[in-house]
C-alpha cells in the first residue's frame, strides 16, 4: 500500500489553504480525507453550491437532546474548506475522518450524567468535547497548531520556536511563516518536521487531563483507522488534510490497527443529525471562546483575497481604513495613504520581512491615519480585523420544516438576517410592518431574539411605531431546531410554547406579561388559553403583590391593543377583577412593612394606579380611589404610603387642598417622629417638586415643619430629606432654592381652573380620530 501524503494545516490559516491549494495541483491526489465529522460527508457536494457562501458551520446534533450539539466553522481561507472544494471539483473522493459526533456526543452526555448525579470525572466518563453549546463557536475536531502544552513556560511550544528565530511569540512567527506565505508542498515538509519535532519534546504532557488525552486519543485512533480504510480500497495518491499537531499522532504513529480497534470498541453511540448552517467572522474569533479561534479572521480574508487578485495587501488594506474612516467624517487623504504606504514598507523592510503584516499596517495607521488616536483604531479593528461577515447556505440544504418557514417568512418580509446590528422603525399602519412585528414578537416567544425592544426613540407604547434594535446570532439556528418539537410553523410552535409556559408560570405578573407577548405576537389560540389560564390563577391568587403586579400588563393590552389591530376585549373582564381585587387587598398589604418593603412595595402601587388610569373604567377607579383613602387614614400603614397615597389622591382630584393640608399638618405636626414624618413627606413629593413649587400652602406646612425642628431631630431627618430632594431634576432644585430665597410671601397664587369652550375643543377630535385610526 502507498503511504498518504500528510498536510498538517492550522486550521482557518490563509497560507495554509494557498500551499496546500498548490500542494493539491502538483500531487493530484486520488482520495482526500479531512478531519472533521464523518457525520457531514453526505453535505461535502454542497460545498462547491453558489449559494454556499463561507463562513459557514457544520451544525451536529442529538435530534433527542438539542442541548448536546457541536459546531465546525469553516472560512473560504480554511485549508479544510478548499482540500474539499478541489475535492468535489475534480471528483474526487473526499471523506471526514474525525471521530464521529455521534461518539462524542454520547461521551459528553455520560459525563454529564456522571456528574448531575455526584460521580465526578469518573474512569472511563468522556471530557467535554471542545465543541460546546452555543452562543461559544465550537469544534470539537479542532486541535489548534499553536495549542501549547502546560508544560511550556509561556504556554505556546511554538514560542520555543520563534524566540531562536527571534520573533516575541509563536503567533507573529506563525503569521510570518506560514499564514503570509505559499510555498506549496515544501511548506508542509516543513511544518511536519517541527511539529514532530516539538511533539516527540513534550509527547503527551500537552493534555489538560487524562480526559483530555483519552479524547485526543480516541480522535486520533479513528484517524487512522479511516486511513487504513482508504489505504485498503487501492488508493495510490491519498492526502490528509489534519490539525498539524496531530502529525505526531498519524504519519509517526507506531500503534497497530488491532491496538486502535481495541481502543475504538464499544464506544457509547447516540443518533446524530447535520446539516449546514451560516456563521460569522465575530464567532470565528479567539475573543468568542472558540477552542481553534484566530486572532484577526477579517485580516485573513483579505490575506487570502489580496493573493487571489494579486493586490498589494498594504494599499488594498490601507484603502479599507480610508473607506472606514470617510464613512465616519474622518479626515483620510490621499497623501495620508500614500505616507501609510511608505511607512508600513519601511517597517517590514527594517524588520526583514517581505511584506507589511497587520502589525506593520496597524502602526502605520496610528501613527500616519489616526495621528496615535487608539479610539479610532477600535473600530478599525472591529470592523476590518475581526469582520461582520455573515456568510449563506443554498436553500436545499437539509433544515427542519420550523427553519424553513421562519427564512420563508424573512424572504417575503424582506427582513434579511445580519450579523450587524440594525435599528428598525416599525409603522404598524403597514401590513408589511405589522407582519414583521409579528414575527419578531413571535420568535421571542420561542427564545429567539433575533430582534429586542429598543428602550429610546419613539415608544411602542400609545404610537403606531416599534423601534426594534436587530442581530442575527448562528446559535439562532440551534433553537430553531429545539423549538421545532412546539410545531411545524412560526405560529403552531408559539402558540404551543406559550401554552405550555402559561401552565408552568408561578406569578401574575407573569401571566399578564406573558398574555401582552401573545397578543402582540398575533396569536388568537395562545390569547385564549393564556387569560384562562391567567383567570384561574388569579381566581386562588390572595397576594396583594402579584395582583398588583399584574395590572400594568394587561392595562397595557386593553387600552393599546386596538391600535395594533388586536383584539384586546377578551382581557377585559380579567383586568376589572383583578383591579377590584387588587383594591380590596391594597390597604392591608402596606400595613406591617419595613423600609425596604415599603419601597418596593411604592413602585408596585405606582404602576397600578397608572394601570388603573388606562384602565378608565368608573367602577374600577370608583374601588381603587376609596381603597387610596382607606390607606391614607390607615394609621397601622407604613408612612411612605400613607404620603403616596395622599399625594395621588391630589393628583386626581380626589381630596381637596384643604383636606391635603390637613394630612399635611397631621404627618408634619411637631409631635410627629422625625423619620416617620420625612417618610410620609418622602412618599408625598413623590420625587415630583411641582407640587411644592406651586402650592403656597403646601410650601408653608414643609417650610413650618423643618423650621420648628430641633438640631437633635434635624440631624436625623436631614439624611432622608436630602434624599428625597435628591431626585428631583437640577431644574427643580434650582426653582425650589430660588423660591426659598424668596420666602413665603412670594408664594404663588392658586390658579383657578381656565373656562373652556367646549365648541372650540372638539374642533381637532374628527381628525385626531383619522390619525388614530379610531372609530367614533
Amino acid at each position: 500500500m502507498s503511504e498518504p501524503h500528510y498536510f498538517g494545516v492550522r486550521h482557518h490559516g490563509p497560507g495554509c489553504a494557498r500551499s496546500l491549494v498548490r500542494a493539491f495541483e502538483a500531487l493530484q491526489p486520488d482520495c482526500v480525507l479531512i478531519e472533521g465529522p464523518p457525520e457531514g460527508d453526505s453535505l461535502l457536494p454542497l460545498v462547491v453550491h453558489a449559494g454556499m457562501q463561507p463562513p459557514v458551520a457544520l451544525l451536529s446534533h442529538a435530534p433527542d437532546d438539542t442541548g448536546l450539539a457541536v459546531y465546525h466553522p469553516f472560512a473560504v481561507f480554511s485549508p479544510e474548506w478548499q482540500a474539499a472544494q478541489w475535492a468535489v471539483n475534480a471528483q474526487v473522493p473526499v471523506r471526514f475522518i474525525d471521530l464521529p459526533v455521534a461518539h462524542g456526543l454520547a461521551l459528553e452526555k455520560a459525563r454529564r450524567e456522571a456528574l448531575q448525579a455526584g460521580a465526578g470525572e469518573a474512569d472511563g466518563v468522556e471530557e467535554a468535547p471542545e465543541a460546546a453549546t452555543p452562543p461559544t463557536a465550537t469544534d470539537d475536531t479542532s486541535t489548534d497548531t499553536t495549542e501549547a502544552p502546560q508544560t511550556s513556560p509561556d504556554g505556546d511550544p511554538l514560542t520555543w520556536l520563534a524566540q531562536a528565530a527571534g520573533y516575541a511569540d509563536g503567533e507573529a512567527w506563525w503569521n510570518h511563516m506560514v499564514e503570509e506565505r505559499g510555498d506549496g508542498e515544501e511548506l508542509f515538509a516543513a511544518i511536519a518536521e517541527a511539529m514532530l519535532a516539538l511533539r516527540a519534546e513534550w509527547g503527551e504532557e500537552r493534555h489538560r487531563s487524562p480526559e483530555h488525552a483519552r479524547r485526543e486519543a480516541l480522535r486520533e485512533a479513528h484517524m487512522r483507522q479511516c486511513i487504513r480504510a482508504a489505504q485498503k480500497e487501492g488508493f495510490d495518491r491519498i492526502a490528509v488534510v489534519c490539525g498539524a499537531w496531530h502529525l505526531g499522532g498519524l504519519q509517526g504513529s507506531k500503534t497497530t490497527a488491532k491496538a486502535d480497534q481495541a481502543l475504538l470498541k464499544g464506544l457509547p453511540k447516540l443518533k446524530v443529525q447535520s446539516t449546514w448552517v451560516p456563521w460569522t467572522y465575530r464567532h470565528l474569533a479567539s475573543a468568542s471562546g472558540y477552542g481553534a479561534g484566530i486572532d484577526a479572521p477579517g485580516w485573513y480574508e483579505h490575506l487570502w483575497l489580496s493573493h487571489e487578485s494579486r493586490q498589494p495587501r498594504a494599499v488594498g488594506w490601507l484603502a479599507r481604513v480610508a473607506r472606514l474612516m470617510r464613512e465616519r467624517d474622518l479626515d483620510c487623504s490621499s497623501a495620508h495613504l500614500i505616507e501609510a504606504t511608505r511607512l508600513a514598507d519601511a517597517l517590514a523592510a527594517l524588520r526583514q520581512r517581505p511584506a507589511p503584516g497587520l502589525e506593520e499596517l496597524h502602526e502605520a495607521s496610528r501613527t500616519v491615519l489616526t495621528m496615535g488616536d487608539e479610539s479610532v483604531l477600535r473600530f478599525i479593528e472591529d470592523a476590518l480585523v475581526i469582520g461582520d461577515r455573515l456568510g449563506a447556505v443554498p436553500p436545499d440544504v437539509p433544515t427542519v420544516p420550523l427553519q424553513r418557514d421562519v427564512e420563508q417568512a424573512q424572504k417575503s418580509l424582506r427582513l434579511k438576517p445580519e450579523a450587524t446590528h440594525k435599528t428598525l422603525d416599525l409603522d404598524l399602519r403597514s401590513a408589511n410592518d405589522l407582519a414583521r412585528s409579528h414575527l419578531l414578537h413571535r420568535l421571542n416567544l420561542l427564545d429567539v431574539p433575533w430582534g429586542t425592544l429598543a428602550k429610546v426613540g419613539r415608544s411602542s407604547r400609545g404610537t403606531f411605531h416599534e423601534v426594534w434594535n436587530l442581530q442575527w446570532q448562528p446559535e439562532f439556528v440551534l433553537r430553531l431546531i429545539e423549538a421545532s418539537q412546539w410545531g411545524q410553523t412560526l405560529a403552531q410552535a408559539a402558540t404551543a410554547r406559550a401554552i405550555d409556559h402559561s401552565q408552568r408560570a408561578d406569578h401574575l405578573a407573569e401571566l399578564s406579561q406573558l398574555v401582552d407577548r401573545v397578543l402582540l405576537a398575533d396569536l388568537a389560540p395562545a390569547v385564549a388559553a393564556v387569560t384562562h389560564a391567567l383567570e384561574g390563577r388569579a381566581a386562588l391568587t390572595g397576594d396583594a403583590l402579584q395582583l398588583l403586579a399584574a395590572l400594568p400588563p394587561l392595562s397595557n393590552v386593553f387600552r393599546y391593543g386596538n391600535v395594533r389591530q388586536t383584539d384586546a376585549s377578551q382581557v377585559g373582564h380579567v383586568l376589572d377583577s383583578l383591579i377590584v381585587r387588587a383594591a380590596i387587598s391594597l390597604p392591608l398589604a402596606c400595613s406591617a412593612l419595613d423600609d425596604d418593603a415599603a419601597e418596593a412595595l411604592r413602585e408596585k402601587l405606582l404602576a397600578a394606579h397608572a394601570a388603573v388610569g388606562l384602565r378608565q373604567g368608573a367602577e374600577q377607579t370608583d374601588a381603587w380611589q376609596r381603597a387610596l383613602v382607606q390607606l391614607a387614614r390607615q394609621t397601622s400603614a407604613h408612612e411612605l404610603l400613607q404620603g403616596v397615597a395622599v399625594r395621588l389622591l391630589l393628583d386626581e382630584g380626589v381630596w381637596s387642598a384643604d383636606e391635603v393640608a390637613s394630612a399635611l399638618s397631621l404627618h408634619l405636626s411637631a409631635g410627629a417622629e422625625p423619620a416617620r414624618a420625612a417618610a410620609w413627606l418622602d412618599g408625598f413629593l413623590n420625587r415630583n417638586a411641582v407640587v411644592l413649587l406651586h402650592d403656597a400652602q403646601v410650601w408653608r406646612l414643609v417650610d413650618q415643619w423643618l423650621a420648628g425642628l430641633n438640631e437633635e431631630h434635624f440631624v436625623r431627618v436631614l439624611p432622608l430629606v436630602r434624599r428625597t430632594f435628591s431626585a428631583f431634576g437640577p431644574s427643580e432644585r434650582r426653582d425650589l432654592a430660588q423660591r426659598a430665597s424668596q420666602g413665603a410671601r412670594a408664594a404663588p397664587a392658586a390658579t383657578a381652573h381656565p373656562t373652556w369652550d367646549e365648541a372650540h375643543a372638539a374642533l381637532p377630535i374628527p381628525l385626531l380620530r383619522d390619525i388614530l385610526g379610531l372609530t367614533a
